[in-house]
């Protein structure tokens, strides 16, 4: 369970900088164009991404949540957003690097900012909804970045794992 939590957290960096690398060839505009997702845009999917990430990362590090709203925004532009989505990637790794098997089996307790349910269940599983929830928006950003013309990435977690030298085979 520890190796799939550090092979999530490769896949998710590796994904997001194929989704920032195709959503770097669209015009601004077509960025913020407002496509009926539920965060409106790309760049606002991206926000909602960066944001969620960073209120799960505060709860597992013991921090009160940076932000009070999920659709807050941290960067109106492509470019600074993409450094902080680096920047975040990175403590996503690091943090998935410092995690031990007990800690994985060990109850997790957090409040929902939405609806405010307080859930205690393994650490695993809180992981699982955390790195699900990043590949979610990433099939939406996907799609909006084809609805704004611009070519999706192949973001299939076998062509991650065959990068990254996971599993047998060649």
């Amino acid at each position: 369970m520890l190796e799939r939590c550090r092979m999530f957290a490769g896949y998710n960096a590796w994904a997001n900088a194929l989704i920032y690398d195709a959503a770097a060839s669209l015009p601004d505009a077509a960025f913020h164009a407002d496509r009926g997702a539920a965060f409106g845009s790309l760049g606002g999917t991206l926000n909602h991404l960066l944001v969620a990430d960073r209120v799960w990362m505060a709860r597992l590090m013991g921090e009160p949540p940076p932000y009070d709203r999920l659709d807050a925004v941290v960067a109106d532009s492509l470019a600074p957003l993409r450094a902080a989505r680096e920047a975040e990637d990175r403590r996503i790794l690091a943090y998935a690097e410092s995690l031990t098997a007990y800690a994985l089996e060990s109850d997790f307790r957090w409040t929902s900012m939405t609806a405010g349910v307080v859930t205690v269940q393994p650490l695993w599983s809180v992981l699982d909804h955390f790195f699900n929830h990043q590949a979610h928006h990433r099939g939406q950003a996907h799609a909006l970045l084809t609805a704004a013309g611009g070519e999706g990435p192949a973001l299939d977690l076998p062509i991650f794992q065959r990068t990254a030298g996971i599993g047998r085979g060649s």
